[in-house]
């Protein structure tokens, strides 16, 4: 048992050390006695971007930090270590594959450029697969280097509430479960199956881990439809000592970055006296489909929905990457548009591009929004000739003409 004065999701928690003598401790709404004293001044429950963010954070404050990180293993008893979704299963190993992708294009058209080749070319699965997870594997090492370094205490290991300020570190042992029986019903009639697997993959998205980590014990409000944590906007839950950040929030963006920036600015101003808080709003991200999509800021639909149509102006274009041209690809397939306010001198409210490298594209203009961009600002800024983003500095046409997007040319 470890005890915490406070703790954060992502999640995270301080401990308390359990005190032998009764006399020393107090009631804590009528539920069970606290100690005068903590094992950690934070313990962190997951080892993710903003869970490990935030314990390095507060580890330059002298403060005493565990984090405790358990993935439960697959029947086929995979797991993966530190670092989260992002490292282990969602952005590194994506973008690496979709670099594959991206050279497996280049193939194709480096023939319009010259390259001759006649070996049959061929994709080898195993030897892409090997690749990333050596690199995966190189970072959750990495993670628990830097963790050691910073002197936090970690704990392979499965955290659960089980009193106000209590943690308890109930080692799942591994194992493979028993055959699972799966029941279907037709959609057309009342035939029913029946069928036994080893294993069954449910791909409907990720579902947060937080009903059974003995949060009702401490009184924590989750969503019960999507158990999704609400917060304020200093990202703390209804129980004041404890605290959330990460892809568990509510109405809350799922990006490895968001999650880092909050843990941190979260530690800030808890131990260093700061009062920065995250902002949820002009976050740029990036899908990194094999024509990439990135954004920033508002939805065309959002800020219609915020600011009124009538104080939205929406500038857009189709482009054509001059890469493309010689190999005669995806002619008008590219797509820039932003979102000005009109109320607010036309300033940059939504940024969003349909194109090759988009989230190199959209860092840039990222903070140019923070800064308070305008459409003059951009109209005035010098393009270079001939790349993708020069599109944003000659945007003329708006979505309420009606006129034609489409380019002939780079």
């Amino acid at each position: 048992m470890f005890q915490y004065s406070v703790i954060l999701f992502v999640f995270s928690v301080q401990a308390h050390k359990e005190v032998e003598n009764p006399q020393k401790t107090m009631e804590v709404n009528g539920l069970m006695p606290l100690p005068d004293s903590y094992d950690y001044d934070l313990i962190v429950i997951g080892g993710g971007s903003g869970g490990l963010a935030a314990a390095k954070e507060a580890a330059k404050y002298e403060k005493k930090v565990m984090v405790l990180d358990f993935v439960t293993p697959t029947p086929q008893g995979n797991s993966w270590g530190l670092g989260g979704t992002c490292v282990n299963v969602g952005c590194i190993p994506k973008k690496l594959m979709h670099q594959a992708a991206l050279l497996g294009q280049a193939l194709q058209d480096s023939r319009k450029f010259g390259w001759q080749f006649t070996e049959e070319v061929k994709h080898n699965w195993m030897t892409m697969t090997e690749s990333v997870q050596n690199y995966i594997g190189s970072l959750n090492w990495g993670y628990r280097v830097a963790l050691r370094d910073k002197k936090v205490t970690y704990e392979n290991a499965y955290g659960e509430f089980v009193g106000p300020h209590t943690i308890k570190v109930e080692r799942v042992e591994e194992g493979t479960p028993g055959i699972l029986k799966v029941t279907a019903k037709s959609t057309t009639g009342n035939q029913i199956i029946e069928v036994e697997y080893d294993t069954v993959l449910l791909a409907i998205g990720r579902d947060p881990c937080t009903r059974k980590i003995g949060l009702d014990k401490v009184g924590v409000n989750i969503n019960e439809k999507t158990g999704k944590i609400p917060v304020n906007d200093e990202e703390q839950t209804n129980v004041p000592y404890i605290y959330a950040v990460g892809d568990i929030l509510q109405d809350k963006l799922e990006l490895t970055p968001v999650a880092i920036q909050a843990g941190r600015l979260l530690v800030r101003r808890l131990y260093a006296g700061a009062t920065t808080k995250c902002d949820y709003l002009n976050v740029p991200t990036t899908v990194f489909t094999p024509l990439e999509y990135g954004a920033c800021g508002y939805s065309e639909e959002t800020a219609v929905e915020k600011f009124g149509e009538e104080n939205i102006e929406v500038y857009h274009s189709h482009f054509w990457p001059l890469e493309w041209t010689v190999p005669s690809r995806d002619n008008n397939k590219c797509y820039a548009k932003i979102i000005c306010n009109i109320q607010d001198n036309e300033r940059v409210i939504g940024f969003h591009v349909l194109g090759p490298n988009a989230g190199e594209v959209t860092q840039g203009f990222a903070a140019a929004i923070k800064c308070g961009l305008t459409k003059e600002q951009l109209d005035s800024t010098v393009g270079i000739h001939p790349i993708c983003a020069e599109v944003f500095t000659t945007l003329s046409v708006t979505k309420r003409s009606g006129r034609n997007t489409a380019v002939s040319g780079c």
